[in-house]
């Protein structure tokens, strides 16, 4: 099994980032509106179109607002794992500044630059989206 973990620092407040990521339904309005095209929710599963036409079922198997952390699997889709367990979480740090945490456990292993690569542009479009909608004071 291979981890992609990958850690930024956000300008932009932990609430609002939460508020954000919590939103799991609109992934593709709130969150990364150039890296997911679509979101579908039924029931505790999302169905996530991204950009480039891949489709993946994510079960949301937690969602903890007091540790500001969401916890995936892929269930489901056009990518081929056969393990897959995701969370994001949201660290306040000094100056109204925000520390978010993507890691990802993926099998098989060889999808582990693909998986990394997907996930280096998620992060790009998430911190340009979250700052731009952040308050400025």
């Amino acid at each position: 099994m291979a981890t992609v973990y990958r850690e930024i620092l956000i300008e932009a407040d932990p609430e609002g980032i939460w508020a954000a990521i919590r939103d799991w339904g609109e992934v593709h309005h709130n969150l990364a509106p150039e890296f997911v095209a679509d979101t579908q929710v039924e029931g505790d599963v999302r169905v996530v179109t991204f950009a480039d036409g891949t489709v993946v079922h994510e079960l949301i198997v937690s969602l903890d607002d007091d540790l500001r952390r969401i916890a995936y699997s892929v269930v489901g889709g056009s990518m081929a794992v056969s393990h897959h367990n995701a969370s994001m979480q949201v660290f306040a740090e000094a100056g109204g500044r925000s520390r978010f945490v993507w890691v990802t456990d993926v099998q098989p292993h060889s999808l582990a630059e693909p998986i990394a690569a997907m996930v280096d542009q998620g992060i790009r479009v998430i911190r340009r989206t979250l700052e731009a909608a952040a308050p400025t004071s």
